[in-house]
């Protein structure tokens, strides 16, 4: 959980890849298919705040939230006031807010950093006290296949110009833990580049370990699906979006009898 430290400066730059806005645009349509056109939307593991600002852009009151300070302070930074976000420095384990929101989402396998199924416990628990009655709950996360199959035994190279990083993966099947280790070289001045090494842990998970917990934890498990598509998760899924709700009270008939 102390991840994104000295990688937090360069993340963005490593993570041009993703495209976002496609991302954002799958994010949105299921926001808007369970109901949810606008209002106040939590983000659990925000990092640098790049969803959470295209969020924002939408329409959505936006809160991000993240454990680590060094990403905040890049979201913050690159967040316009207009945009009226408020950045929590808080573990999703034991996050608090003051009040509840219409929607909690999480993308970017956040939710595989909680490597114990306790503490998943605790944040879908969490989700259920914050959710407004009737408010979507939409995370993905990496899937042992990816793991598995994708990652494993790994090493991934990236050079450029003004920053490189070596990540060496490991996956051990038995705890399901996926360590990576980054080896990272970020230019300062001229020709020095300075050195940062961390290591990160996400854990895979059974799915249906993740919906017994998100219905130990009170909600509704709706649906699951393979990442960016309405189709269910195959044999060979990278990456899954899980969508569960908090139901809504319902009204007590009292029936009087004269």
């Amino acid at each position: 959980m102390e991840a994104y430290s000295s990688f937090a400066e360069v993340y963005d730059l490593f993570m041009d890849n993703v495209p976002y806005e496609e991302w954002y645009a799958y994010l949105h349509m299921l926001l808007e298919e369970y109901g949810i056109k606008e209002g106040l939307v939590l983000e659990l593991g925000c990092g640098t705040g790049k969803m959470t600002r295209l969020l924002a852009e939408h329409g959505y009151d936006m809160i991000g939230l993240d454990l680590s300070e060094e990403m905040l302070s890049i979201a913050s930074e690159n967040t316009k006031p207009e945009q009226g976000i408020l950045y929590l420095c808080q573990d999703m384990r034991e996050f608090e807010l003051y009040g509840s929101v219409r929607a909690i989402v999480s993308i970017c396998d956040s939710v595989n950093y909680i490597l114990e199924e306790e503490d998943l416990k605790k944040v879908f628990s969490l989700v259920h006290t914050y959710l407004d009655p009737g408010g979507v709950f939409i995370f993905d996360l990496n899937t042992i296949y990816k793991y598995e199959t994708i990652l494993g035994e790994t090493t991934i190279c990236e050079n450029r110009e003004e920053s490189s990083f070596i990540w060496d993966n490991y996956y051990d099947e038995e705890s399901g833990i996926n360590e990576y280790d980054l080896t990272l070289f970020i230019k300062e001045e001229k020709d020095l580049y300075r050195k940062y090494e961390e290591i990160h842990y996400q854990r895979g998970y059974d799915l249906k370990t993740i919906e017994t917990l998100i219905k130990e934890a009170g909600l509704t498990f709706v649906t699951m699906y393979d990442a960016f598509t309405k189709e269910p998760p195959k044999e060979d899924s990278e990456r899954v979006y899980v969508i569960a709700r908090k139901e809504e009270k319902k009204e007590e008939n009292i029936c009087q009898i004269i």
